[in-house]
């Protein structure tokens, strides 16, 4: 059970079969996910990011990555609605991804995993879904890599949800966001312990390091560096040095660099037009709530905030934050009540608020 009493479940769905979109097909496909909320109430599907995990709301010991949007009388509340997340289809929390067995062979699929789309993870979720006995849900919810899969799922299968909420995100990642993802890629693959993708489990990589380091720069603006760092230093070591290399240690920890691969390829492939002989935004049924953050660095506010006016029922929102693409994190108190009034009831259109 949850810190509030509120029902709480952990647990896995196995599909027998996944059909990749490059034709493949995975055996044995699992993703575990954490469920929690009114056990009547409609449902909220929650995609993760990069690094995250299906622990959204966690418990009183171990609280999730976003328990501060979601709980009883919160802007997701659990009082009302029943919340599901899952591990991303690729990752290395429980799913099926490059760490797990392959149930052919008997062993790690390493660097033998295929190649996976943010179409794929959006297509094993409402697999998962189904076999769950939800045949519809209220809303679909994400940020930055949950974003690309809310933005797919309101094209692959469209009348699937009333809403979608897409936050820190755009409709396909840009040159700039591919640029920095080719330096963490680059970073892990000439790792010299990478092996070609098949190193021991529990190999820690210097490479995945370097990567995350990348990354947590374009997280953040750098007006929050400055404050936060002043050019301090101690014993002739910056301490925003010290920072990202504790970022960089702390998730070497935990992650499997071939997931991290696996998924920030994933990213690359993500474009809404990619592929389709159609204006995804004319084929967009659900109501879009889309939420730029001010500083993102790789997700501009004036692509997203295209995209939402084009498609037939969709709003965007800017919110001035210090945090850049990080703001879908924190500050929930400046841009968590968006969510709540969608949820609630039908607001009027608005493109822009500052």
């Amino acid at each position: 059970m949850s810190s509030d009493t509120t029902p709480y479940e952990l647990n896995t769905v196995t599909l027998p079969s996944l059909v990749l979109e490059n034709g493949e097909t995975l055996r044995n496909v699992r993703l575990p996910y954490e469920r929690t909320g009114n056990q009547s109430g409609p449902v909220i599907l929650v995609c993760h990011a990069l690094t995250g995990t299906h622990i959204v709301k966690g418990t009183s010991e171990d609280k999730g990555w976003w328990d501060g949007m979601i709980g009883a009388g919160s802007y997701i509340d659990t009082n009302r609605y029943n919340v599901i997340a899952f591990n991303v289809l690729g990752g290395c929390e429980g799913a099926t991804g490059p760490a797990s067995e392959d149930p052919e062979t008997g062993r790690r699929y390493g660097s033998h995993f295929p190649v996976i789309t943010i179409r794929d993870m959006v297509n094993a979720q409402y697999l998962a879904l189904r076999e769950l006995a939800i045949n519809k849900v209220e809303a679909v919810v994400g940020g930055s890599l949950g974003g690309m899969q809310a933005l797919e799922w309101g094209i692959l299968h469209p009348r699937f949800m009333k809403k979608i909420f897409a936050l820190a995100v755009t409709p396909a990642l840009n040159d700039y966001g591919l640029a920095f993802n080719h330096i963490g890629i680059t970073a892990i693959e000439q790792d010299p312990d990478f092996n070609g993708g098949d190193y021991p489990p529990g190999t820690r990589l210097k490479g995945l390091e370097v990567a995350r380091m990348v990354g947590m720069v374009t997280y953040r603006t750098s007006e929050l560096f400055d404050d936060r760092f002043q050019r301090q230093e101690k014993e002739g070591v910056y301490n925003v040095e010290s920072y990202l290399d504790y970022q960089g240690v702390k998730l070497g920890r935990r992650f499997d660099p071939n997931s991290y691969l696996t998924l920030l390829k994933a990213m690359n492939s993500h474009d809404l037009q990619r592929g389709r002989d159609h204006d995804p935004a004319d084929s967009f049924y659900p109501e879009l709530i889309a939420i730029s953050y001010e500083g993102d660095l790789v997700y501009p506010s004036a692509s997203l905030e295209a995209f939402a006016c084009s498609v037939p029922k969709g709003r965007h929102y800017f919110i001035p934050t210090k945090f850049g693409h990080d703001g879908f994190l924190v500050e929930f108190e400046k841009w968590g009540g968006l969510l709540s009034s969608h949820l609630e009831e039908n607001k009027p259109l608005v493109s822009r608020v500052k």
